[in-house]
């Protein structure tokens, strides 16, 4: 046992496992399984647990409590009390409670009439009780210290002492205080208290004299428990009499204590586990009974029980007024025992931990769990009872004699009497002795692992979940079936090494949540992470008791968090099983693509609610869905009814494929609630997916289909087919038979007769020989079964191809006859593979017919049979070397070693020695591989090749006899891991070595030389000497007698110092056994998420020290050191022990230093108590200057000054500067010095006297400008501060927009993006649309762009255009002319980066419809880009467009990625500019200059503090016939800004370019009924000053607040004054002068006060408007840089893995450059540009100033997608100071989101090009693709020299005369284009 709060400690609970019972039934060693192996089956979820806060504690941690009702934990540790919130275990007051002064042999100081001789040494306080006193509002603490004394604490205040005790004397009256008044706990730190506040009933450990816990001195006093007994209640009544408070609570008190005898002491040592009341909360008339659990050291044969785990109950009163029951009265025990079980005879009999359930007590036993019934506890009491004192029965029941209260009386009757139920509960007043059950309560285990510590269980949905704690530090959760059986277990790690407190408690006001305690740690774990399943399978499967299914909202929750759960079907838990997941089937499951289906029947199963009422659709993805109903309420869980998806809407099929799975949820009130797969099919496809096996495939596929012989297809509707044969099974189909062909020459010609079957009906019809694409030849029926092929003519390259054959329908080369098993053709080439003779001749057996004749020819008909070869060459033979044995393996390799291997098969020898070759090994010609046989006496000798002429080899093999003679180390370790070196010669022979341990066990890691072998040696079983075997070649064992004797393991004693510096590097000595086998060291630091090991040098003596250095981050850090020797195998000797950081150290000098004389100083003393850690004089090192010493240091140098240093391991401190002395002479020079520095201070005084006066006037002029300034500083940093709060409020709200996003068409998206006002076809062709205002006001937009339009040309010149357009773009559509194309272009100097940019938009545009083309076409290109780029810096790859794949690649990030952008972006991305615009407009904008007083960018600051007041305006747009609106404008505003928020408030639901502009409007306002007057920004009535006009602004005109305007549309624009930015500077301004900061002192005095604040201070409105847009930027970076598993980006994942391949084909390894290429390739050339020009996405006004706040942002999202670091300074741009603060967290997300791609399945080509063929499809016919061929040709017109000779240069281009193509194209188009084009 031990003090609560550490728990129980058995050496079993270190070393046991789960092992099998076999294993253990045949076993009888020590388990070695750890405890993670137990928990495999649950390791995968560790979800099912989270640690949700932590609080660490410093010292070691005792009790807590939990405040429910206040929601508040009380947690205390070694001298310190916490009181902490509940939810986030945030600190929320703190008190300390020791060290104190204290002996156990004194009295407590508490009372004054006691004296102590005894020395007092500073003590700590160990907590032993923390309970909670609702009632009275205290907290009851008691510690170890004093004897055991106890504080009332303030309930919600833990600092504060609510009831002082023993009160003060004056002014309250005194109370007298006896020793058992204050001795209440333990006194000693591992003696065990438990308490419960009910009175206050205390069990706590006897500490006394004869105790292990009493101090041994010459001494017998014990004050400490005189009158102190193990059990006792105590009175708690703190408002009454305080003269009794803590007294035993009855009178006589004797009546109300158990005290076990002085003599029965040690027979009976009692350990404390827990204090329970059950039921804690009993319904009225149920009694509550108090539960002791202790431990028992009652030695066997005692007459009381046997069982060391007791169980003890005893009766409280039942309220506060209730008769209380004494305790010898109710008190009764009886032993608890864990046994047994399935034929097993485990006993395990000391409780650790206990925790009472509704029904059953729980309990741990260290390492097993058993649980016992309340009830059959509440049984055996009342058979006690009534055997006591009713009919009694000796073995039954006794009375406890070994208490002082037990002591005479026995059970016996000496009348008949009837005990009523509250005196079988409870005792009478006749049976008032405590009593002992001696059979003990039995219980089998219901779950067994070592190293258990504490229990909590909470009872949940059928089923019990149990949380068990271990002394590693894990949470375990269990959870058991209704039989006691474990269905499913879960672990987390909560503080590794740091066992975990045996209580363990819920939070009572969310018993979602548990509290636990470490030895330092604090933890609140959340019991169920539901949401980590996302299926009903997972989530039921995890067989957790806390979650459940919730079935309308498709997710795994806990019970209360589903909606409507209490209903039947809405949650399933887990105890229904997974069979009871919503499951659905579809009839028919099958869809012929080409037949009408009315709808579809859903077949509903499992957990469903009735559907009936509720909103329903089927829903095949894609925003495709169909109406769904249910039948009736009858059937609304069973049946539903579907539409079909529309035919135009069926997916594609892949191109592998003839059908296609189509996945259909049941969509109910806006959810997927349960889904099912269907297919389509295609009998069509079939022909085309299996080309040579059609109709057998047609007829053995699970569909219906037919097969059609006389039009050679597959359908599904038999009555398509003309009159043919009706074929009903595959071998009816025709088809070619296999026959066996003879190898043919290359180049041979000859016919090839083709057998056939089932092949009357086709006879006749035209076929052709196909042996693929290029190779087609005539074939000629023979009869109505055998075709022949006439004159086929095969080559090869190689040294042999195969060629399949198939027969094709002439004219229909995608048709053949069926071949279910190919026919092959072998070509061979006597002249490829063969380059000796042997090789040559020998392919004979192949069926090639070659000869050797100057190299290997085909043989010709009249040629003479092949002759001989010439004599073997031997290159090369190893070994060099073999044993007398033989058996070696030698390899000879060389030139002509036969031609087979019956040519050698008896022709290798070693001198006489024949060697077998191998034949498995024996390559032809080239090398033979063969054992030797055994030789009689070493030898040497050249090894010799017989393949009918004889070879020799240059080099000799040598039989030799290998010896051995010695073996070091001769002893090692049983656990193995010693590294032995055997000594002898000829070590280094033949092919195999083996060096065998007792003959049996290998020893590994062999490393030989000619003179030693080493290896490492295996693990023993005993301590003895076992032989050891070196073998050759798996023959005998060489001679020479060796011994290897095992030992015992070496162990570790202890390890010192226990204490380090944070800084590290202090020396750790280890102290143990038999180190003298240790060869090398390290040390493990084991402690939360890591486990570094730190390595030290070989020991060979009985201690060994090593250096540690530990770089720990806080004081309060404690690690687990476990050391390891490396020659003790895998488990090693270790001990564990804590090791603790504690404060650097601080020093102060010893003595006053010197220097005018010699001097010896010795090195200064740290503080706080680093002496006391054990820290030696050697250990502290003193540098004076540059010379060092570790004690003294002696002053003998000149004068001059050093400082001096204090090193303690890496610890270091400059302390002071020390002077040392010199001669005389120095010290009359020194004198001299001084009188003249007196001198030059006089003179220096005088001055300074003189000028500080005249100094002094200046500071307090210059102080009182000071604080003016601070004052203007502090205002407008508090107005940004205030600006900061209730700005993100303000536009959460006004940004809530239930309108759409005006997003631009893709075409639109497209053209804006590809041609950027960069291209020469943008700036010619595309005029923006003139604004045609309609009676609305609005304009509708015209596709202008020649790329949206029609292709205009004259008629006359059409046909022959489009011809030579229709043939250029078969020569685009070409790889080899595109690429070569590409090249030709970008290798002409004049062909610019512009030109570059123009030609890949227009391909890409050309190509919109292949993407899959376009994707392969980018891919070469690229890989040509990065071979040049990984030349120079393959960094500088992709940085910028430069060439035309870069632009190329651009635009196909553009196409792949505009879903993701429409989908995801999109919406956070526009929420973002607005918000930018509405907080631009809160401020004052200078209309000229544009800058603002809110703004990003600090070159667009408004640097003045102009006041702004908002004026709400009515106004009608009369143009609109809408309804009069109320407008927000600042009275600094101009007219022309005030219309356009007018404008934008009419206009916010219609797309901008539809919106009129503010000049084609009029402003008028009413400013009564009779009087209106027209707002313009100029008119007479306009300001001048310093020669400029002042632009009209409404303060100007004095409108008020509430004023009424109209606008309206006006006829004819006033064009006098042109737009407001572009007026003339030096005639106009709004809010500040441009001359301001340059103007004469001569200003207003307004002007000469703005002067006077610096402008920088108004830098703060930059972080002002930053942290109102901050939550709208975190949100677009986190749609950016985030993956939805509905639709990931294969696009990306396809692109990443590109680049991840071509940088592993070239070696680059640099994940820094694969950093860049994908930075490069995605955010900085895809969304940076979209950031900079929102205008390419949606349909709105880009102002310069959001632009220029657009460029801030930007600019954020490069840096953080870089990786260098920033170096940032005082002097750098604010617009990257601003976001350098979230640029790392920023950093982590993009590094997440690049890694989230890699971790992405990859993407087959098929996969990709099937999403590339939907993504063409999607947005086919949406471009002019005849406008974009003649814009390429005309580039290609341009170079067309160029590109000629490039096509005549390349060889492929030549091969299928690509150049006579391209001239086709220019020959037509050369003699129209120009004209055509003049004409148009």
């Amino acid at each position: 046992w031990r003090a609560q709060g550490a728990g129980p400690t058995d050496s079993s609970a270190r070393a046991g496992g789960l092992v099998p019972r076999r294993a253990r039934e045949g076993r009888r060693g020590p388990t070695l399984c750890p405890l993670f192996l137990l928990l495999l089956l649950g390791a995968a979820q560790v979800g099912a647990l989270e640690i949700q806060r932590r609080f660490p504690s410093p010292t070691p941690t005792n009790n807590f409590a939990l405040d429910g009702a206040a929601g508040t934990v009380y947690l205390a540790a070694v001298n310190r009390l916490y009181q902490l919130s509940g939810a986030n275990l945030s600190l929320e007051a703190e008190a300390a409670v020791g060290p104190v002064a204290d002996s156990p042999l004194c009295h407590a100081p508490q009372l004054p009439q006691a004296s102590c001789e005894h020395p007092r040494r500073l003590t700590d306080n160990y907590n032993k009780i923390l309970q909670l006193d609702p009632g009275q509002g205290l907290v009851v603490v008691c510690g170890s210290i004093y004897q055991g004394f106890c504080q009332l604490r303030r309930r919600g205040n833990i600092s504060a002492v609510a009831v002082h005790f023993p009160p003060a004397v004056p002014p309250a009256e005194p109370v007298t205080v006896f020793p058992s008044m204050l001795n209440v706990a333990a006194n000693h730190p591992n003696a065990s208290t438990v308490g419960l506040v009910r009175r206050l009933l205390v069990g706590a450990t006897y500490t006394g004299y004869g105790s292990a816990f009493f101090p041994r001195n010459r001494s017998l006093e014990d004050h400490r428990f005189e009158n102190t007994p193990e059990i006792a209640i105590r009175s708690l009544d703190a408002r009454g009499d305080l003269a009794k408070l803590f007294t035993f609570d009855l009178n006589p008190s004797d009546d109300n204590i158990l005290k076990i005898k002085q003599g029965a002491k040690e027979q009976h040592k009692l350990g404390f586990v827990r204090a329970f009341l059950h039921p804690p909360d009993p319904r009225p008339n149920v009694q509550s009974y108090a539960y002791l659990a202790l431990n028992s050291e009652a030695r066997a044969g005692d007459k009381e029980s046997q069982a060391r785990s007791l169980l003890a109950r005893i009766c409280l009163p039942r309220g506060a007024g209730g008769d209380a029951k004494k305790l010898t009265e109710s008190y009764i025990q009886l032993g608890l025992q864990c046994a047994g079980g399935a034929g097993r005879g485990d006993l395990y009999s000391r409780l650790v931990s206990v925790f009472p359930a509704r029904e059953l007590l729980f309990a741990v036993f260290a390492a097993a769990l058993c649980a016992f019934r309340f009830a059959d506890v509440q049984e055996a009491i009342h058979c006690a009872r009534n055997a006591c004192f009713v009919k009694p029965a000796t073995d039954v029941v006794a009375v406890l004699d070994s208490v002082v209260q037990g002591t005479g009386p026995a059970c016996e009757s000496t009348r008949i009497i009837q005990l009523q139920p509250e005196q079988l509960d409870c005792g009478a007043a006749h049976l008032q002795h405590p009593l002992s059950v001696l059979k003990p309560l039995k219980a089998t285990p219901v779950f067994r692992a070592p190293g258990l510590t504490a229990v909590a269980v909470p009872s949940v949905n059928n089923y019990t979940v149990v949380f068990l704690g271990t002394v590693s530090g894990r949470l375990l959760k269990i959870n058991l079936n209704e039989s006691m059986q474990v269905v499913s277990r879960r672990v987390v790690t909560v503080a590794y090494g740091e066992p975990v407190h045996h209580i363990m408690q819920f939070d009572p006001a969310d018993p979602g949540y548990l509290y636990l305690m470490t030895s330092h740690q604090m933890a609140r774990v959340k019991v169920a992470t539901c949401d980590v399943h996302s299926t009903c399978e997972d989530c039921v499967g995890a067989a957790d008791a806390y979650c459940g299914w919730c079935t309308l909202e498709t997710r795994c929750t806990l019970q209360q968090d589903c909606a409507n759960s209490s209903q039947q079907h809405f949650w399933t838990s887990a105890s229904e099983g997974t069979s009871r997941c919503p499951a659905m089937t579809v009839l028919p499951a099958e869809i012929d693509v080409r037949r009408e289906y009315q709808g579809m029947i859903l077949q509903l199963s499992g957990s469903l609610p009735g559907l009936s009422g509720m909103e329903m659709a089927c829903d095949y993805g894609n925003n495709i869905r169909t109406v769904a109903r249910v039948p009736g309420p009858a059937f609304s869980h069973q049946i539903a009814y579907c539409n079909l998806l529309p035919r135009d809407r069926f997916p594609p099929f892949p191109p592998t494929q003839d059908h296609v799975n189509v996945e259909m949820s049941v969509r109910v009130n806006g959810r997927n609630i349960v889904k099912t797969n269907f297919t389509i099919y295609d009998c069509s496809r079939i022909g085309q997916v299996y080309p040579h096996t059609a109709c057998t495939s047609c007829l053995s596929t699970q569909w219906p289909c037919y097969w059609c012989t006389q039009q050679h297809a597959c359908v599904s509707n038999q009555s398509r087919c003309e009159a043919s044969p009706n074929l009903t099974s595959p071998q009816d189909c025709p088809q070619i038979l296999p026959s066996p062909l003879a190898p043919v020459p290359t180049g041979s010609s000859q016919n090839i007769l083709v057998p056939l079957a089932n092949a009357s009906f086709f006879q006749g019809t035209a076929l052709e020989c196909s042996f693929g694409p290029e190779e087609i030849f005539e074939a000629i029926w023979v009869n109505e079964s055998t075709v022949r092929c006439n004159q086929v003519v095969l080559h090869t390259t190689q040294k042999s191809q195969v060629y399949p054959l198939s027969l094709q329908l002439k004219g229909r080369p995608a048709q053949f006859l069926d071949s279910p098993d190919p026919m092959m053709v072998e070509v061979y080439n006597c002249a490829m593979g063969s380059p000796d003779c042997s090789q040559c001749l020998g392919r004979e057996d192949l069926g090639h017919f070659c000869v050797w004749s100057d190299g290997c020819r085909l043989r010709g008909p009249l040629q003479p049979l092949p002759g001989s070869c010439p004599a073997p060459e031997i290159h090369l033979i190893e070994p060099l070397s073999g044993p007398l044995d033989g058996g070696t393996l030698l390899t000879v390799r060389g030139r002509n070693l036969g031609r087979r291997l019956r040519d050698v098969a008896h022709g290798v020898w070693i001198g006489s020695v024949a060697c077998e070759p191998l034949a498995d090994r024996y390559t032809v010609s080239e090398e033979i591989v063969c054992a030797t046989g055994p030789a009689p006496e070493p030898f040497s000798d050249v090894v010799m090749v017989n393949a009918s002429k004889e070879g020799r080899s240059r080099e000799r093999f040598s039989y030799v006899l290998p010896l051995v003679h010695s073996l070091e180390p001769a002893m090692g370790p049983k656990a193995g891991g010693t590294r032995i070196t055997i000594h002898g010669s000829h070590l280094d022979v033949g092919s195999e070595l083996q060096v065998l341990v007792n003959d049996t066990e290998p020893c590994t890691d062999l490393m030989r030389a000619a003179a030693s072998i080493s290896c490492t040696a295996p693990g023993g079983a005993l301590d003895a000497p076992v032989p050891v075997c070196v073998r050759f070649e798996r023959q005998g064992c060489a001679r020479g007698n060796l011994t290897f004797r095992y030992m015992r393991n070496p162990v570790i004693t202890a390890i010192r110092p226990q204490r380090s510096l944070v800084s590290g590097g202090r020396t750790i000595t280890v102290a143990g056994e038999r180190f003298h086998m240790v060869q090398n060291v390290s040390m493990a630091v084991h402690h939360i998420g890591r486990e570094p090991t730190v390595r030290g040098p070989g020991a060979r003596g009985r201690q060994a020290s090593l250096p540690l250095r530990l770089f720990l981050l806080s004081l309060s850090f404690h690690v687990s050191v476990i050391l390891r020797l490396a020659s003790s195998g895998p488990d090693g000797a270790g001990l564990s022990e804590t090791l603790r950081s504690c404060p650097n150290p601080t020093w102060y000098p010893t003595q006053r230093l010197g220097c005018w004389s010699p001097c010896r100083i010795v090195a200064g003393m740290g503080s706080k108590g680093w002496r006391r850690e054990g820290a030696q004089r050697v250990e502290f090192f003193c540098t004076v200057g540059t010379v060092a010493g570790p004690h003294e240091l002696p002053c003998l140098w000149p004068l001059h000054s050093s400082p001096r240093l204090i090193q303690v391991g890496n610890f270091n401190q400059t302390i002071a500067t020390l002077q040392l002395g010199g001669s005389e002479t120095a010290i009359i020079v020194s004198i001299v010095i001084c009188s003249i520095l007196l001198l030059l201070s006089v003179v220096a005084l005088f001055v300074f006297c003189t000028k500080s006066r005249r100094a002094e006037r200046y500071w307090q002029k210059t102080l009182l400008q000071m604080e003016e300034m601070e004052s203007q500083i502090r205002e407008e940093i508090r107005k940004g501060f205030a600006e900061l709060q209730t700005d993100m409020t303000d536009l959460t709200k006004e940004l809530n927009r239930s309108q759409g996003i005006p997003f631009l068409e893709y075409k639109h998206f497209v053209t804006r993006t590809f041609f950027p006002k960069c291209s020469s076809l943008y700036e010619e062709r595309y005029v923006l649309p003139s604004q045609t205002l309609n009676s609305q006001g609005s304009s509708p937009v015209q596709e202008t762009h020649p790329l949206l339009g029609e292709w205009k040309i004259p008629e006359s010149c059409r046909p022959n255009m489009e011809e030579g357009i229709s043939l250029f773009s078969s020569l685009l559509n070409n790889k080899h002319f595109l690429i070569v194309f590409v090249h030709a272009l970008e290798q002409q100097k004049d062909f610019v980066v512009r030109d570059r940019c123009n030609l890949a938009s227009l391909l890409t545009v050309a190509l919109h419809s292949k993407l899959e083309y376009y994707t392969s076409i980018m891919k070469e290109l690229l890989v040509d880009l990065i071979d040049a780029s990984a030349a120079k810096n393959p960094k500088l790859m992709l940085r910028r467009t430069e060439s035309v794949v870069e632009k190329m690649l651009t635009n196909w990030m553009s196409i792949c990625m505009y879903s993701c952008l429409r989908e995801t972006v999109g919406e956070p991305f526009f929420l973002l500019l607005c918000a930018i615009k509405q907080q631009i407009n809160k401020g004052s904008i200078d209309a000229i200059t544009g800058k603002a007083r809110y703004t990003l960018n600090e070159e667009w600051l408004l640097r003045e503090n102009i006041e702004a007041k908002p004026r709400n305006l009515n106004v009608s747009f009369q143009g609109c016939g809408m309804d009069s609106l109320s407008v927000r404008a600042m009275d600094t505003d101009t007219l022309t800004q005030v219309k356009e928020k007018i404008l934008e408030a009419f206009c916010k639901n219609v797309p901008y370019s539809q919106w009129p502009r503010a000049e084609d409007v009029d402003l008028e306002w009413f400013a009564s009924s009779t009087q209106s007057y027209v707002l313009r920004d100029l008119d007479d009535t306009s300001v001048v000053e310093d020669g400029r006009k002042k632009l009209n602004t409404l303060a100007h005109y004095k409108i008020p607040e509430g004023a009424s305007l109209a606008m309206s549309l006006t006829d004819k624009k006033d064009n006098t004054l042109g737009r407001v930015k572009d007026l003339d500077t030096e005639k106009y301004f709004h809010l500040v002068l441009p001359t301001d900061e340059l103007a004469e002192p001569k200003k207003s005095h307004r002007q000469s006060h703005r002067k006077k604040v610096l402008p920088e201070i108004y830098l703060t409105r930059l972080l002002s408007t930053k942290g109102t847009l901050q939550k709208f930027l975190d949100d677009l970076f986190k749609a950016i840089l985030s993956i939805r598993e509905d639709k990931p980006p294969l696009a990306v994942k396809y692109f990443f893995d590109f680049l991840e391949e071509q940088a592993e084909k070239r070696g680059i390894s640099d994940p820094d450059t694969l950093h860049i290429w994908k930075t490069n390739s995605l955010p900085l050339r895809f969304w940076v540009n979209i950031l900079k020009n929102p205008q390419f996405v949606f349909d709105i006004d880009k102002t310069d100033h959001i632009d220029a706040c657009l460029s801030v942002i930007a600019q954020a999202f490069i840096d953080a997608c870089s990786i260098s670091d920033l170096q940032l300074g005082k002097d750098s741009p604010t617009n990257k100071l601003l976001y350098a603060k979230e640029i790392p967290e920023y950093r982590k997300i993009v590094q997440r989101y690049y890694k989230q791609i890699h971790d992405m399945t990859p993407l087959s080509e098929q996969e990709m090009n099937a999403h590339l063929a939907e993504e063409s499809r999607k947005y086919q016919n949406e471009f002019n693709t005849n406008v974009a061929m003649a814009e390429i040709y005309k580039y290609a017109k341009r170079y067309r020299p160029q590109i000629m000779a490039a096509l005549e240069a390349n060889p492929a281009a030549r091969r299928t005369q690509l150049q006579h193509k391209f001239e086709q194209v220019v020959a037509l188009m050369e003699d129209n284009i120009y004209e055509c084009y003049s004409e148009a």
